[in-house]
Order: C-alpha cells, then structure tokens, then sequence
C-alpha cells in the first residue's frame, strides 16, 4: 500500500498528512517526531512513505480552510488501518460530534453502545490516528474540564476556541 505525506504549516504548528489510496490514515502534530511516524507508518503498513504534496493537495486545502474558519467539514476519505475494535469504533463515533460542539468521554462511550467504557473512550481518543479530522478534540471530561489531548493541551484548547469563534 502506497505511503504518501506531506508537512504543512498551520496555525497550531507544522501538521504531518499521510495517507493511502484508502484516503488520510494520519495526522501527526510537531511534538510526535515526524521521522518516528514515518517509521511507524512504514512498519504498520508495510510500505515505503513518499513525500508527495499533489496526493495531498486536496487535504493541505481542507486544513487551511478549517483554520480560516470557512470550512466545519472535512470532506476526506478516511483509512482507519491504523485502529481496530473498539478504538476504531469510537474513532469512527468521532466524526459526528458536530463542529463548534463537544461531548463528554461518558456521552461517547454510551453512543457507541458501552457506558461504561469511560477509560476506553480516553484511550481511543489519545491514539486517534487522524486528529483534527476525526475530531476527539470535542471530547470533554464530564465536569468540562478538557482531559488530554494527543499533540497538547495548548492545541487542543485552540482548536476548540477557533470553531466557538467561527
């Protein structure tokens, strides 16, 4: 399986897109080493990752427009070969929790029909492959407070600031 990516600057830092012919399989923030997720992506997929910014040149648009504020959607095909069970069904989940809202570790775990599976939830968010995409950014503690978040707190909170003010 072909292995194309590309780093593009963006608001909350240089953002690493990878994807298949499936579609994105990986958005990796500045703090993860981008070699490392190179080699993760080579071992876990079995192939060799290319640079290639015209496979992405549909993604890298997707990006701007989010942190310009005109885009609430991304409209990417997904490759969630990176999760399976219930990360990926809780990943999957993910995708509906609407721009500019948030739900609580708890209101996901029973939407993906395990109430009880708060950790679980907390876990599939904090190895969510394709952040920002899949948004577990909207992914609250039940007393508000924001929990973790994968490339930091610092992103997590500005990522939730930029779709309250769009």
């Amino acid at each position: 399986m072909a292995i194309s990516y590309v780093v593009s600057d963006t608001p909350i830092g240089p953002l690493f897109l990878a994807s298949t012919e499936r579609g994105i399989v990986r958005v990796a923030f500045e703090c993860e080493d981008f070699d490392s997720v190179i080699v993760e992506l080579e071992e876990n997929l079995s192939d060799e990752a290319v640079e290639d910014s015209e496979v992405l040149a549909k993604a890298v648009k997707q990006f701007d427009e989010y942190f310009a504020g005109v885009r609430q959607e991304f409209e990417l095909d997904l490759d969630h070969s990176l999760s399976s069970g219930f990360r990926r069904d809780v990943q999957e989940q993910l995708t509906n929790i609407d721009f500019g809202t948030t739900q609580s570790y708890q209101e996901v775990a029973a939407t993906v029909g395990n109430p009880k599976a708060v950790r679980a939830v907390g876990s599939a968010c904090a190895t969510n492959p394709i952040p920002v995409v899949v948004p577990c950014h909207r992914v609250l503690r039940s007393d508000g407070s924001l929990g973790g978040y994968r490339g930091g707190l610092k992103i997590k909170t500005t990522l939730l600031e930029l779709e309250q003010a769009a």
